[in-house]
């Protein structure tokens, strides 16, 4: 059971060591772009390709879906990033349980977005746990762990990519251990748990009061949605990259712009300064700064936001 690109590593896995997998279950088709046409979920359009049942239930929690999953037999159920609370019932069907794979270092960061949380806050570390899936949010006894170090330039939606990939040998090593009745389910302790909610796109907005290294995080924590982003001079201004140019005290007003060079542009945050390196303006590309300022015009003393 999964959804997004997060879940194809670990499906991948389970095709490729043999496991007979019953049925893929994933969200439904939603439009998407311009058009509005519907489009396949990753998971889906995998699994089409592979030659495996797929699953859309629009709802988990009714009695036909329990019935769905009962007549599959399957010995044991994986979630990754699937996007629905699955009831007790569906949960109780497979006599080896449900196995999540989630992407961080439970029990902190539970919910929806604990790879960009994780940036946003300023973490050091990551990683994948799995766990048995209850009917709470991430709440289910803890099976094994693994843990990355996060860069400080590293962006969420590179930390994805290699939480992702992580995901899949973790789980790999989840199900060999299940199977010889290896396992240790290890209660996560409900005081040192924090929450990941969903993403929006008014978290993306600049705050440059912030201290350099907040907005820095901010940056590359909504990076590739929602999109970090500010003013300048009244048209909407995303910031892709960002570096802390110095975490030090200074005079100016929060969101000035301190310096304009060829590579370079300096802006003042309520701590410390930052330097941003790509930007993209309202029906523009991304580009690099020195690009950009090469074909437009950026005045130190103006203030974004």
């Amino acid at each position: 059971m999964g959804t997004p690109e997060f879940a194809l590593p670990s499906l991948e896995m389970l095709v490729k060591e043999g496991y007979d997998i019953a049925a893929v279950i994933t969200q439904p088709d939603k439009p998407k772009g311009r058009g509005k046409k519907p489009s396949m979920p990753p998971v889906k359009e995998y699994a089409i390709k592979n030659n495996i049942n797929v699953l859309q239930p629009e709802k988990v929690k009714t009695q036909e879906f329990e019935k769905t999953i009962k007549d599959l037999k399957p010995d044991l159920m994986v979630t990754v990033a699937y996007g629905k609370i699955l009831p007790k019932a569906i949960l109780d069907v497979c006599p080896y349980g449900c196995i999540n794979v989630h992407g961080s270092l439970l029990p902190k960061y539970r919910g929806a977005a604990p790879i960009q949380w994780a940036i946003i806050n300023g973490e050091k570390t990551s990683g994948i746990t799995t766990m048995y899936t209850d009917v709470g949010m991430d709440t289910g006894d803890m099976l094994l762990k693994a843990e990355i170090e996060i860069p400080d330039d590293m962006t969420a939606g590179q930390l994805h990519d290699r939480l992702a990939l992580l995901g899949a040998d973790v789980l790999k090593d989840t199900l060999l251990k299940i199977e010889k009745g290896e396992l240790e389910r290890i209660p996560q302790k409900e005081e040192e748990a924090t929450y990941a909610p969903m993403l929006c796109k008014a978290l993306g907005c600049i705050d440059w009061s912030k201290s350099s290294r907040e907005v820095h995080n901010l940056v590359r924590g909504t990076n590739p949605w929602p999109g970090a982003c500010t003013q300048y001079k009244g048209k909407m201004m995303k910031v892709w990259a960002t570096s802390v140019f110095n975490d030090e005290k200074h005079g100016h007003k929060p969101g000035t712009i301190l310096k304009v060079e060829r590579e370079r542009l300096i802006v003042a945050c309520g701590l410390g300064m930052v330097e941003i390196r790509e930007v993209q303006f309202e029906s523009c590309r991304r580009m690099c700064i020195g690009d950009f300022i090469c074909g437009h015009r950026m005045d130190e003393g103006e203030v974004l936001g």
